[in-house]
């Protein structure tokens, strides 16, 4: 048995997986949160069976104890079961990072560096990274970057209209993020095809709390839609997406708002959450079938903004094979790919609406069998894909 751990660490909290990668199937996952607080929170689950603690956990070294305490009384035992190396998810790569990193003291230097970029996302991880550094001192640690993935845009796709100088002296540019995500959908999507991925044309729509959407071409990213941060884009649960800079200045003027007050509008006030007051898809859904029209006009900013950059990448690609929808909202929000797709019949996009409707954890097409473009509900897995990612590097090493 070849295991992986991987740990997705924030500021607080940090979640794990450890995966045995050669049969693909994750041996046991937890959380530990609260860090930091008078009681934090670990839960663990092996099988079946979950477990849970409440416990004062001051920092990431303490959270990682807690967790190796779970192992080792609820199991799998890590030292029957040792993890070959551990995966890391960082959020921000910048333009350093390009593929998996193993993390050496450089490389943390260079992601503290990059905190300026992320400031809500870097500095956990690296947080997270310490702590595992030394709960796991004698194993190989890789760093997985959200945007490296998008490390192929060319300039003309990652380039925002400003003095280059500028541009460059503050590292202004697309970056794009969810690259873990699009990468293994792309490449499950061309598995379920039966189709080489380099001979593909895709584009994946990962709908979340968080919501991306990327151009793919033979397996490369291409353009998407986030940019030099999370916040551009689609409509999310609470960011607002792509607006009109000059609001900002409006509201600065009219209102005396900060940039700190402005930051946490668009970032946590706005999207899904600022429209309806519902944070929630699925009580926006019903909120909307129940009458309510303040509801039913956020489906329908959502749905635009997913079409418009569906007709965007179509023109940008020249020729699309596959479409998939993926996370929690693309996975399951039928209501939600019908919005994204209807109207498109004329671009060879074909829902099938009971296809659509039905429910599965699996792979799926959801469109008709005559439609020249396949679209697909394909679940995610960024821990897998970490874990893969992570033991190629070590392989490689």
């Amino acid at each position: 048995m070849t295991t992986i751990l991987v740990v997705n660490s924030g500021s607080s909290s940090f979640k794990y997986q450890l995966i045995d990668v050669e049969e693909e199937h994750t041996l046991a996952s937890g959380l530990v949160e609260r860090i930091g607080e008078a009681s934090g929170h670990s839960s663990h689950r092996a099988g079946d069976e979950s477990f849970a603690r409440e416990l004062p956990i001051p920092d990431h070294t303490a959270g990682f104890r807690v967790m190796l305490d779970a192992f080792a009384e609820h199991g799998p035992s890590l030292e029957t079961n040792p993890p070959v190396a551990v995966g890391h998810r960082v959020v921000h790569g910048g333009k350093r990072f390009f593929e998996p990193t193993l993390i050496t003291p450089l490389v943390e230097i260079n992601i503290e560096d990059l905190s300026e970029l992320a400031p809500l996302h870097n500095p956990g991880a690296l947080q997270g990274i310490r702590a595992a550094g030394e709960a796991f001192a004698h194993v190989p640690h890789v760093a997985i970057f959200d945007t490296a993935f998008h490390q192929t845009l060319a300039p003309d796709a990652y380039t925002y209209a400003i003095d280059p100088a500028l541009a460059e002296k503050y590292r202004i540019r697309r970056y794009g993020f969810h690259g873990t995500s699009h990468k293994y959908v792309s490449e499950q999507a061309a598995h379920f095809l039966g189709r080489p991925l380099g001979e593909l044309n895709q584009i994946v729509l990962h709908l979340g709390n968080g919501a991306s959407v990327c151009a793919i071409s033979g397996g490369r990213s291409v353009d998407t839609s986030m940019g030099m941060t999370p916040l551009e884009g689609l409509v999310m649960g609470t960011r607002s997406g792509d607006i009109d800079p000059a609001v900002l200045f409006h509201l600065h003027r009219r209102t005396g708002a900060t940039t700190d007050d402005l930051d946490e509008l668009l970032n946590k006030h706005s999207g899904m959450l600022g429209m309806t007051g519902h944070l929630d898809m699925r009580d926006v859904h019903s909120a909307a079938e129940a009458g309510d029209e303040a509801a039913q006009l956020a489906l329908d900013v959502y749905s635009h903004r997913l079409k418009h950059y569906i007709g965007a990448y179509l023109a940008e690609l020249g020729r699309v094979d596959v479409i998939s929808f993926t996370a929690g909202v693309g996975e399951n929000a039928a209501f939600v790919r019908a919005g994204a797709l209807s109207g498109l019949e004329a671009l060879g996009i074909r829902l099938d609406t009971e296809r659509n409707e039905a429910r599965s954890r699996e792979a799926r097409r959801i469109s008709t069998d005559d439609s020249p473009v396949a679209v697909l509900v394909v679940p995610t897995d960024e821990e897998l894909e970490i874990a893969r990612q992570t033991l190629a590097v070590v392989r490689a090493a």
